[in-house]
């Protein structure tokens, strides 16, 4: 089989692989879509995700769908139509029971926070455990369903900021996540969304998708304490501050986007005196499933997609998956057409 390595910074390729072999409790997935995150992203143009370094060949993602290849159990017959949940989780410690996704010790597809690094799923087979399998709908091809990871990311931003029946919410940030950040808004019942980004087109990508407003950083300001809960999704310093003073009073901001592990100027002025909540927010629990249903109903969602790119254009599909002028959410196809 082809798999996608990325060997260090600046260095990717596409190199036959062996097939695995599923065992007792595994099942191979024949992957057929791949989404492009931008921890890949930081992988490959960086060689590292924050603290977590490319120390040997890794292969890259962890948003995906495809169909079932083989599974011994005989449970799911072959070209079954399946997403993945890319999580194992590690051992509960105090504080966390109920949130797997927090417990330490656990491994995430295409991954350096491990060693040996979790290898992902952008290769034309990928190995799983049974129970990391979603099943989708009749109503939801393969090609949406690579959606679900990241939606279940926006879906757990949104539950982190509590009740959003009729709440104002910005949305920081334009990229792949800020628009699914929109779309959870809206599906937790915010009744008015504001997406704010620092491009044009972004923004244009956003009313698209139903925004009731845009504005340009940049070239006008964001209102004063105008928003209930601001979903802060471009990791910017600049943007945590900025999110500080567009929060109302005793308002919330959730943290989505990734920021460096290192220490960095941001305004705590607006949250003290205000009294915002500042609310962090990791990967996801179980939203995944929400996600299924979700993109099931809403084939429009599709839309966040600007650009499918078969395996041997790997290199370009990243350099366009940074390029926000140019790309949303940009995927890599690994044969098939499923539904």
């Amino acid at each position: 089989m082809r798999a996608v390595w990325i060997d260090g910074r600046d260095r990717i390729e596409v190199r036959e692989t062996a097939v695995p072999e599923p065992a007792d409790g595994e099942v191979r997935v024949r992957v057929e879509r791949v989404g492009i995150c931008g921890s890949d992203l930081h992988y490959f143009f960086e060689g590292a995700n924050g603290e977590y370094v490319v120390r040997e060949p890794l292969i890259p993602g962890h948003e995906l769908s495809g169909v079932v290849d083989a599974d011994p159990s005989g449970a799911l017959a072959p070209g079954t139509p399946v997403t993945v949940h890319p999580a194992r989780v590690g051992e509960v410690v105090r504080g966390t029971e109920g949130e797997p996704h927090l417990w330490p010790g656990g491994s995430y597809l295409g991954s350096a926070s491990t060693w040996p690094h979790t290898q992902g799923a952008m290769s034309e087979q990928l190995l799983v455990r049974a129970d990391m399998i979603r099943v989708l709908p009749d109503e939801l091809p393969v090609s949406r369903a690579v959606l679900a990871e990241p939606l279940g990311v926006a879906l757990h931003a949104a539950a982190r900021a509590g009740d959003l029946a009729g709440a104002r919410v910005l949305v920081s940030g334009g990229g792949p996540i800020g628009l699914l950040a929109l779309v959870a808004a809206r599906a937790r019942g915010a009744e008015h969304v504001t997406v704010s980004d620092v491009l044009a087109e972004p923004l244009e990508r956003a009313v698209a998708l139903g925004a009731d407003a845009v504005v340009r950083v940049g070239e006008e300001d964001l209102p004063p304490e105008a928003f209930d809960v601001v979903l802060e999704c471009s990791g910017a310093t600049v943007a945590i501050s900025a999110a500080g003073a567009a929060a109302r009073r005793r308002g919330t901001v959730v943290q989505v986007g990734m920021v460096p592990n290192e220490p960095r100027p941001v305004n705590l002025a607006p949250f003290i005196s205000k009294e915002i909540a500042l609310i962090g927010a990791f990967r996801f629990r179980d939203e995944i499933d929400e996600a299924v249903a979700l993109l099931a109903e809403r084939p429009d969602i599709e839309d966040v997609i600007t650009h499918v790119l078969p395996i041997d254009d790997v290199r370009v599909a990243f350099d366009l998956a940074r390029d926000a002028r140019r790309s949303g959410k940009v995927v890599v196809s690994l044969g098939g057409g499923t539904r």
